[in-house]
């Protein structure tokens, strides 16, 4: 007896939010599948959180620092397309310092390797995000303020957007879409589409999701660059910290690719960034600033210092699966938070939800 192939899904013309990793992950499978495919993003550029800045100084990864790779999945999708674009990054990682800078233990040998993009850590996202770029596919500086029903199609979907600030006729409609997915923070997808509580099924399963913010501390040394001084500080190039306000520091200049002047991106703790949200940046700088000289032992003045704060960075409670997938509404979530708030969970979300919809 002969069995029937399933039938394939005819091709749809999907939105995705978000430009970060597991929006990119999604939106790729999604356009390999045949389906017509559109990205919108309210930043300058791809990455999301895999977000690396450039100063006269170099660059710095604000947001994630690393990926580890323990999915198949994940790692066919690295050698398939990105083996040219990610190194190895030799972290030197201390697990644990106590509150007084001290090491209380160091990394064993035969851990999972630590993985970067070189440029940046935006580079991997780049790189797969090129062929939405190249059939201009994708809205960039393009801010998703509404979803709603095409009222023209009303079984199909449209988006009201806003550009760049000061730009003339920055709002825009974007119509004609029969899925919708979202790859934002927890926090955006609420805003988005449960204001209007007429999306309860997936308001009752983010009510329990809880994201910490982070505050950011980057700091530069050029002074270390000299001939006679290879780098300021301790001889580790990344740490997990006890202190209270500190949970991760990590030398930028020891990661491959990235020039040699000192530099380094000091990450608060989810608890210390959620009770100091509110707070002016000059008093966060001085306070992170203070808590790094007395982590590393580094007392000498940085030449450029700047904060920058992620309002959603550390999941505290993940949904606890991968994404949610309406396929009636045709509306759809994923993130890292669906999962943790590895760059590895965030690829995995958008992944599965792709599979979910395609």
């Amino acid at each position: 007896m002969k069995t029937s192939k399933p039938k394939a899904k005819p091709p749809r013309r999907i939105a995705v939010i978000g430009a970060g990793i597991a929006g990119i992950a999604c939106a790729r499978t999604l356009m390999q599948a045949g389906h017509h495919v559109t990205v919108f993003d309210k930043n300058q550029a791809v990455g999301g959180r895999m977000a690396t800045t450039e100063t006269a100084f170099g660059t710095f990864d604000y947001g994630a620092q690393y990926f580890t790779v323990r999915d198949p999945r994940f790692l066919l999708a690295l050698q398939a397309t990105a083996q040219h674009v990610c190194r190895p990054w030799s972290a030197n990682l201390v697990r644990v310092l106590d509150a007084f800078g001290r090491v209380a233990s160091a990394a064993l040998p035969g851990r999972e390797s630590h993985w970067v993009p070189t440029p940046g850590m935006n580079a991997l996202v780049e790189h797969w995000a090129q062929p939405f770029v190249s059939q201009k596919q994708i809205e960039l500086e393009t801010r998703v303020v509404g979803i709603e029903r095409d009222r023209m199609a009303p079984r199909q979907w449209q988006l009201r957007t806003q550009g760049s600030p000061g730009v003339p006729d920055a709002e825009h409609v974007f119509s004609g879409f029969d899925q919708v997915l979202l790859a934002t923070t927890a926090a955006q997808a609420q805003r988005l589409l449960f204001d209007d509580a007429a999306h309860p099924k997936f308001a009752k399963a983010l009510q329990d999701v809880r994201v910490a913010p982070c505050w950011t501390l980057l700091l530069a040394y050029p002074q270390a660059s000299q001939p006679t001084l290879s780098h300021l500080g301790p001889q580790w190039n990344a740490a997990r910290s006890n202190h209270h306000r500190i949970a991760w520091l990590a030398r930028e200049s020891s990661k491959p690719g990235r020039g040699g002047v000192e530099r380094w991106t000091v990450q608060a703790s989810a608890a210390w960034s959620h009770e100091h949200q509110e707070d002016d940046t000059p008093r966060v700088q001085a306070k992170l600033h203070k808590a790094f000289a007395e982590v590393t032992g580094i007392r000498a003045e940085p030449t450029m210092a700047t904060v920058h704060c992620w309002g959603s960075a550390q999941t505290i409670k993940p949904l606890g699966r991968s994404h949610l997938w309406d396929d009636k509404a045709g509306l759809g979530l994923a993130g890292d938070w669906c999962l943790g708030h590895r760059v590895e969970d965030a690829f995995i979300s958008g992944l599965e939800l792709a599979l979910s919809v395609a």
